[in-house]
């Protein structure tokens, strides 16, 4: 057992989207080098812009405070609240945005460092 405290009051570096404040940062990974998963924490302010974010991997986003807007390719959108979960398939591209601020915990099939 590893045990991360306090893990959603670090720091999260910023995910340099301009226009877009959003940071993001892993926490905690596998060793499994076939199966390799990450999880993290998200977070986004009230920005001019959306983040807009292409999944090459699959992932996992639990909101955990604030909101989202959230809305993929096919135009289908949602008003994510606090305990929402989410499921974003390798190839999706998903828009998030905020009118004030989201936190999310995340759970990705990757390797750390490469979200």
């Amino acid at each position: 057992m590893t045990h991360f405290p306090g893990a959603s009051e670090r720091s999260f570096p910023s995910m340099e989207v301009e226009g877009c404040n959003a940071w993001l940062g892993d926490v905690a990974a596998s060793d499994d080098p076939d199966k390799t998963i990450v999880s993290g924490f998200f977070r986004m302010e009230k920005s001019d812009k959306p983040l807009v974010y292409d999944y090459t991997y699959h992932e996992m986003k639990c909101i955990f405070a604030g909101g989202f807007t959230i809305t993929d390719e096919t135009g289908q959108s949602v008003e994510a609240r606090p305990g929402d979960v989410f499921y974003f398939p390798a190839g999706s591209q998903i828009t998030f945005e905020t009118d004030d601020f989201g936190v999310g915990f995340f759970c990705g099939q990757r390797r750390e460092g490469e979200g």
